[in-house]
């Protein structure tokens, strides 16, 4: 697939050259910044006429949007979370002798460049524009969210007229009268608690989050003055006559503070204090601090690829999009499908999180940073109890939603919210992921076991005994693969489902010999009974069945998927593709075709569970019939082709996911970026060509690298560790800064003190 949008590419830097009024949304999405608790898309801070998403938001808030369907089915969740596209903060009208500049109508645009420096999570644009009534103005703007500041925004903004003496009015102003594209019946989700010149308060209808905005602005060629509030807007200006060639400058900070973290009552002071702080420091204190504070992120988190210019920025930005959307700074806030980049899927929490961004990171932010989004969801483990009741299930048992902002379910296709209960594997999955590569057992304890226990009490309710197999089966699943609904026994959801009975029942036995008081308060405060509930757990396990092709040696995804007409991706008219967009859903449900990784997404949770033939038997079968339309799906089938030694299919999909907002492979960038999946194109780096792995206890490496990298150099903490590991096409050189340990390189044992260094070996023992 060749991408049809190319701009020049830099390591470091996002870039855009030329003004195209046909891609101004997409480079909203490509553009946005935020700091972990709120973010924007990269609007222009003068406005635009033109079509545009609008878009700033802030985390943890949401807007219970009733839900919208077009047959009621009972167990359907009342609303569907939205987070609320929040007051338009970066405002600075301008106009130049009465004239409006806006790029939707001015007469020419002679020069535009922007440029998202990803180095310090910086926006800057330089342009030169005619206006309609001849006027021609250079514009130089800088925007930021400060990373060490959370609470503040900061912009700067300048403007030189280049071929007459004019007057300039400029008006910094901040909107609260914005809506959610999303809406689902147009509702205005905010209402006005208070609007004053300098600052506004808004309230959600229905949720009660308030949050509140108030600017500072300085004018280094004139004196603004406040403006009377009318409506729901914040405004000053000021009017200056400026000579040919002589520049006016506005900076313009910005506090915006939330009911999370202040009483209601005391918001517009915080805001106005934020703000004022801000503005007492100055842009220029403002910047190098946010270029520290992101220095330091990078020199933990930073991936450098030497010989492939295209898969270097592809990463960057997908770190950078990452750390802009989760710091672990709150517990209670989380990754949303889009970050602070756009609407689509509510912008709440999904599977994704524990399935792809846990490890990074787990890997990149340290132990207490990861360990936050474990505690979100066990803070929600009783919305998750109440989500199952209203399904039918009893004693306990936990049904974690497919999507939320609170912990209740708000998805609403059932074949989504009803069956797609993979997902509670995830979670438990997630929790062994972080005690194994932390050793931090005692979270078993403080939390992990409560919600182990009641997700297998979930599995162990929706099993159903079969009398004619003599077996238990799990009926009327959608697995990962979303292109199949309803069927029965999915290998992946059934897989996962026995795992997690057996991790739970390990789990109660080591918290009981381990920590015997929490045990006991976990027994009375959950009614857990180990003995017969374990017993009950390990018997269904043992006896759940597992389809199997012994023919062709694979796993059966799911009952009767042999039966379809069997074809290839490769025998696909390319346009028929994405198949949802082409084909009737009855079609797709027909069809062989596989949405995303299922059984190969077994392959890669549990790698010592299957042999190389095994994997490799599998991955041959399924990865040839999978369209990859789930934007999940290519980095995990990268990490298994890497694992099996295939480097060019690893490479290629790799790209799919690394690049695929940049190149905007499925033309739908303009509805934000992919920010879960960007984690998955850090396991294709990390795991899958620089061969990351535990095996029990031991940390091991196995890189395969792509035939146009020279080199391949990454960061991660480690049980309070911190490695840099560099790995050619024959050699892995890792540096410690850390306690020493034993590890294993291609298969052979090292020992680490500051630094080792391994040679690939001739038959090298991989981890498959």
């Amino acid at each position: 697939m060749t991408p049809e949008y190319t701009q020049p590419i830099d390591g470091w830097k996002i870039i855009e050259e030329g003004f195209d009024p046909h891609r101004v949304r997409a480079s909203e999405s490509l553009l946005a910044l935020g700091n972990g608790v709120m973010g924007g898309r990269a609007n222009f801070e003068e406005g635009y006429s033109g079509p545009s998403l609008q878009g700033n938001y802030i985390g943890g808030l949401y807007y219970p949007d009733k839900t919208r369907v077009g047959w009621w089915k009972n167990g359907y969740p009342e609303y569907f979370a939205k987070v609320p596209n929040a007051a338009f903060w970066p405002g600075v009208e301008v106009a130049a002798d009465g004239e409006r500049l806006d790029l939707a109508t001015v007469a020419e645009v002679r020069v535009f460049r922007r440029e998202l420096d990803m180095r310090c999570g910086v926006l800057r644009r330089w342009m030169t524009v005619v206006l309609r009534n001849g006027v021609e103005l250079r514009v130089e703007t800088e925007r930021l969210i400060s990373l060490p500041r959370r609470e503040t925004c900061a912009l700067r903004y300048a403007v030189t007229p280049l071929n007459r003496e004019v007057e300039i009015d400029f008006t910094p102003y901040i909107e609260g009268d914005v809506r959610n594209e999303d809406a689902n019946y147009d509702e205005q989700f905010w209402e006005a608690v208070d609007v004053e010149s300098d600052a506004l308060q808004m309230r959600l209808r229905k949720s009660g989050f308030e949050a509140a905005w108030a600017q500072c602005c300085t004018l280094d060629t004139g004196l603004l003055q406040h403006i009377p509030a009318t409506g729901t807007r914040a405004a000053s200006h000021a009017k200056i006559h400026l000579a040919t060639g002589k520049t006016a400058t506005l900076c313009k900070y910005v506090g915006i503070c939330s009911s999370l973290n202040h009483p209601a009552d005391r918001l517009l002071a915080a805001a106005r204090q934020t703000a004022a702080e801000a503005c007492a420091a100055g842009f220029d204190t403002l910047l190098p601090e946010q270029t520290a504070a992101w220095a330091e992120r990078w020199a933990r988190c930073d991936i450098e690829i030497k010989g492939d210019e295209a898969a270097q920025q592809g990463i960057r930005f997908c770190i950078f999009m990452l750390q802009q959307t989760y710091t672990g700074v709150d517990a209670r806030l989380n990754i949303g499908p889009k970050g602070f980049t756009g609407e689509k899927y509510g912008g709440v929490t999904y599977w994704d999180t524990e399935a792809y961004c846990l490890p990074f990171y787990l890997a990149t932010a340290g132990r207490d940073v990861a360990r936050q989004l474990l505690v979100y969801r066990y803070n929600q483990l009783d919305r998750a109890i109440e989500n199952a009741a209203k399904l039918g299930f009893s004693n306990g048992a936990a049904l974690y939603p497919m999507v939320t902002a609170n912990g209740e379910e708000c998805h609403n296709e059932w074949e989504i919210t009803f069956e797609e209960i993979h997902r509670n594997g995830a979670i438990a999955y997630a929790i062994y992921r972080y005690v194994r590569y932390t050793g931090d057992s005692d979270y078993l304890a403080q939390c992990g076991l409560e919600v182990l226990l009641s997700i297998a009490r979930f599995w162990a309710q929706r099993i159903t005994w079969s009398e004619a197999r003599g077996c238990y089966v799990m009926l009327g699943v959608t697995g990962p693969n979303e292109y199949e609904n309803n069927v029965n026994n999915n290998w992946y959801t059934s897989y996962i489902a026995r795992w997690s009975m057996r991790y739970a029942a390990d789990t109660a036995a080591w918290v009981r010999e381990h920590h015997p008081e929490a045990y006991a308060r976990i027994c009375r405060v959950r009614h857990f009974d180990e003995a017969a509930e374990c017993a009950r757990w390990r018997e269904i396990a043992d006896r759940l069945y597992l389809g199997e092709d012994p023919v062709r040696g694979i796993f059966l995804q799911q009952d009767g998927y042999l039966d379809k007409e069997q074809q290839l991706t490769a025998e696909l008219d390319p346009q028929v593709r994405p198949l949802n967009q082409h084909w009737s859903w009855d079609r797709i449900l027909r069809s062989c075709f596989i949405k995303q990784a299922d059984v190969v997404q077994g392959l890669y949770f549990f790698p010592e569970d299957f042999d190389r033939d095994t994997v490799r038997r599998n991955f041959d079968f399924y990865e040839a019939r999978t369209v990859h339309e789930s934007s999940l799906s290519p980095s995990v089938h990268a990490v298994v082709a890497a694992r099996l030694g295939e480097a060019a299919k690893a490479y290629e999909l790799y790209l799919r996911t690394a690049r695929l907002d940049l190149d905007d492979y499925n033309h739908e960038v303009e509805e934000g970026c992919h920010v879960t999946s960007m984690a998955g194109s850090w396991l294709a780096v990390v795991e899958g060509f620089g061969g990351l792995h535990l095996n029990n206890e031991t940390l091991c490496f196995d890189p395969v690298l792509p035939a146009a990298w020279r080199s391949l150099t990454f960061r991660i903490d480690y049980r309070d560790r911190r490695l840099t590991v560099r790995c050619t096409h024959d050699t892995i050189t890792i540096h410690n800064d850390g306690a020493p340990l034993d590890l294993k390189l291609w298969g052979l044992t090292h020992h680490l003190d500051t630094e080792v260094r391994g040679t690939r070996p001739t038959s090298p023992n991989t981890i498959l």
